[in-house]
């Protein structure tokens, strides 16, 4: 409740009540996890952000510095507040903290301390001393959100003071380390020059350079060493620059600034180029034994030596101790779980008199850290020896301690490496923390790897050979089984890779299965309404034959639409017009008949075809063609009647003259020229028949083209019936494959159950009656289709 109450005072609008608040909450949750837990869970998070923001973030006054470490007492050290902070998206929210321009000129010291504290709380949520899985979640929100871009903004931005340069440094150090995306991240990330380098370089070349600032240089080690923790694929990019076939004489590569730093003057230099090369070897088998193919150019005219030779000359030629000891920290992180490494090492003769010449003489205090290195670097020459080399098999090695060395001795040379005061400093933390280069001795990993190999070696060298021999049968028994186990796992690995393939196989095909059935189910139903309408078609094509001697144009299918339905009924209806209108051009000729028949009596025989005609013009087209031939036939009945008058006027014609020249026969004349009125009027009425038999020929060519065209009308609609009874037994053949499919993949998928159960997978019964089930009703839905 009380806490409650201070609580409030965060959001109390008076700024010295609120600022007075914080300093008592700051005193309040300093070493106290209970009341860290409380204020935290009271809010404290969203109010202490929004007070920062709004004093101006980085550039604000004292009051940000107040919230911030009121911010470190809640979160370091605590795990619960730390998970609290992040779930809440608290760290989105730092991102807008390390903002900063391109002038980066005339900080204030207030400024400084803001931006310091801020950085720090970075640190405190990815400190490598938490659990490893909420450091990792948290590297992750801060990659996703922006804020590591931004830090490494910050990294190759200028005129950024040097402590917050080196804080920095520090801060992307262990938001990077361990996290595979980040450290990917880190290795693209390159610094604003012409032309454009990695920030890798860069800050090697920092690391190499004596003159920088001490406390830099190990913000720079402890950066590269973050960059290759857990990450093998940095590690070969590393150790490749270094390598014959990829070296760049171009540019500078990380590897030219490791061996320049490893064999320079400065022994500061030769030490931090010697640990973050051991750093590149680190738990990486591969690599070490490519390291061994790295040449040197040692001077003009001699012959280039390898790198490891390189390293045992300048041991042997006795520089300063830190030097000394950083090459054999890397020598020993070299050769440990590599024993080709220790055949090249054993191969120069050199190198084991003078490691037991170091170990063998009783030197100052100063070298005593020196000689325990000498003696780890021997024990793992031992321990991991091969006895490929007759001269320098295990037995003959443990002989010659026993002879220049003795075996206590030698152990108790050994153990000075654990018992010395820096190597107990560096053990504790991996972030290399000296308060002068010359206490620079240890590396944290390095002590890892002594506390790993110290027993190892003292129990080798007091084994006997017999001990060795059944050492070595165990070994390579155990290597046989680590190889069986190896293989086993390999073949499980298969067989789960299998078991997830033939599992996503089983869910590919179900879904197929289901597909297919809601395929057939929707194929089926098609193929019912096909029927259906097949059917209704056939019942009105019936009705339509019988009253219209036409097919209709009512029903819908495939490929006809109401549209073409409606344009059909609407010239049908056009064909009825000009079917009446021919009608009524027909009764105009019958009365054009009935006159020729008051005219002449012999004509009676074209009424009758007149009104047979005119009957039967109210009857379908094929009839007024026979209807044409009849008035054909009667008008050549006309013209037969019409030669007979003309031969009897020709007569007449004849007869004229003897009239003429009797005067007796006046009335014969009379009656000639009567009878040429007559041919006169009979001449023209052939005239005017021949015009109406041609128009009756015109109409009877108009009545064909019509008839052609009902003809085609009709041909088209059988054509569609075809069509659509054709695309009702493709419908069935589809159905018929579509099941033979489903029967098929029902095969294949109870072979693949059968698989599984034979693999040990269980597969419920259910699914085999399911799909039994299944199977009948398809073959059930075939037999209907087929009946």
């Amino acid at each position: 409740m009380g806490v409650s109450r201070l609580m409030d005072l965060l959001a109390d609008s008076r700024e010295v009540i609120r600022n007075d608040g914080v300093l008592l909450l700051q005193q309040l949750t300093k070493s106290n996890a209970a009341i860290q837990k409380i204020v935290a869970f009271e809010n404290a998070f969203e109010r202490l952000l929004d007070i920062i923001t709004e004093e101006g973030n980085s550039d604000g006054g004292i009051v940000v510095e107040d919230c911030l470490l009121l911010l470190q007492n809640l979160l370091k050290n605590n795990n619960s507040n730390q998970n609290f902070f992040k779930e809440g998206s608290y760290i989105q929210r730092m991102k807008p903290w390390f903002e900063v321009g391109d002038d980066n000129c005339g900080w204030s010291a207030q400024k400084v301390t803001n931006l310091h504290l801020m950085l720090q709380l970075v640190r405190v949520l990815v400190s490598p001393t938490n659990p490893p899985g909420a450091t990792s979640s948290c590297q992750k929100a801060m990659f996703h959100c922006g804020l590591l871009q931004q830090l490494c903004t910050i990294l190759m931005a200028t005129g950024v003071p040097a402590d917050i340069l080196t804080e920095t440094i520090n801060t992307v150090s262990e938001v990077i380390r361990g996290c595979q995306m980040n450290q990917d991240y880190f290795a693209s990330v390159n610094a604003p020059s012409n032309p454009p380098r990695p920030a890798i370089v860069v800050l090697l070349m920092s690391m190499v350079n004596e003159r920088q600032p001490f406390v830099l240089r190990c913000a720079v080690l402890y950066c590269f060493q973050c960059f290759l923790y857990k990450n093998q694929k940095g590690q070969g990019e590393i150790v490749s620059t270094l390598l014959p076939s990829t070296i760049d004489g171009n540019s500078v590569s990380a590897g030219q600034l490791l061996c320049g730093g490893l064999f320079s003057t400065d022994s500061l230099s030769n030490w931090c180029a010697a640990v973050a090369l051991a750093h590149a070897l680190q738990e990486n088998a591969t690599l070490k034994e490519q390291l061994l193919r790295v040449q040197l150019a040692t001077s003009i005219g001699n012959p280039p030596v390898s790198l490891l030779q390189q390293c045992t000359n300048i041991l042997s030629q006795g520089s300063k101790v830190q030097t000394r000891v950083g090459l054999l920290m890397l020598l020993c992180t070299w050769l440990s779980n590599c024993s080709i490494a220790v055949t090249h090492f054993l191969h120069n003769p050199a190198n084991i008199p003078f490691l037991t010449g170091q170990i063998a003489e009783n030197l100052g205090e100063e070298e005593q850290l020196v000689q325990g290195l000498c003696a780890l670097l021997l024990g793992i020459s031992i321990y991991y020896n091969d006895n490929s080399l007759e001269n320098y098999r295990k037995e003959k090695l443990k002989q010659l301690i026993e002879k220049r060395i003795g075996r206590e001795n030698f152990i108790e040379k050994l153990g000075f490496i654990s018992k010395h005061e820096l190597y107990s400093r560096a053990a504790q933390k991996p972030q290399p923390s000296f308060s002068i280069p010359d206490h620079m001795m240890f590396d944290h990993e390095f002590t890892k790897l002594v506390k790993e190999l110290e027993g190892v070696i003292s129990k080798a060298i007091y084994k006997s050979s017999e001990e060795d021999k059944k050492e070595e049968e165990v070994k390579k028994t155990l290597e046989q089984h680590d190889n069986i186990v190896t293989h086993y796992k390999k073949v499980i690995r298969e067989q789960d890779q299998e078991l997830e393939e033939l599992k996503q196989r089983i869910n590919t095909l179900t879904s197929q299965n289901e597909q297919l059935q809601a395929t057939v189910t929707q194929q089926v139903s098609q193929i019912q309404q096909h029927k259906d309408q097949y059917n209704l078609l056939k019942v009105q094509l019936g009705k339509d034959t019988q009253h219209h001697n036409s097919h209709s144009d009512t029903f819908q299918m495939n490929g006809i639409q109401m549209e073409e339905v409606s344009k059909l009924r609407e010239e049908l209806e056009e064909w009825k017009n000009k079917h009446e209108l021919l009608q009524g051009q027909l009764r105009e000729k019958d009365a054009v008949i009935e006159k020729l028949k008051s005219s002449q009596l012999e004509m009676g025989t074209t009424e009758q075809s007149s009104q047979t005609s005119k009957s039967g013009g109210l009857e379908h087209n094929n009839d007024l063609q026979k209807e044409l031939e009849m008035l054909r036939t009667q008008i050549q009945l006309q013209s037969a009647e019409i030669s007979k008058l003309q031969i009897e006027n020709q007569k007449l014609q004849v007869m004229t003259p003897n009239t003429s020249a009797d005067p007796a026969l006046g009335d014969s004349g009379a009656a000639a020229a009567n009878n040429s009125e007559v041919e006169g009027r009979l001449e023209q009425e052939i005239k005017e028949l021949k015009s109406k038999v041609k128009a009756l020929c015109e109409e009877k060519e108009s009545l064909k083209q019509h008839l052609d065209s009902s003809s085609s009308t009709v041909a088209i609609l059988q054509d569609e019936k075809s069509k659509l009874q054709q695309e009702v037994a493709e419908s069935k053949k589809e159905q018929d494959d579509l099941l033979v499919l489903l029967a098929d993949q029902d095969q294949k998928l109870s072979a693949l159950k059968i698989k599984l159960k034979d693999l040990g997978v269980p597969v419920e019964d259910e699914d085999d009656i399911e799909s039994g089930d299944q199977g009948d009703e398809d073959e059930d839905g075939d037999e209907e289709e087929q009946d």
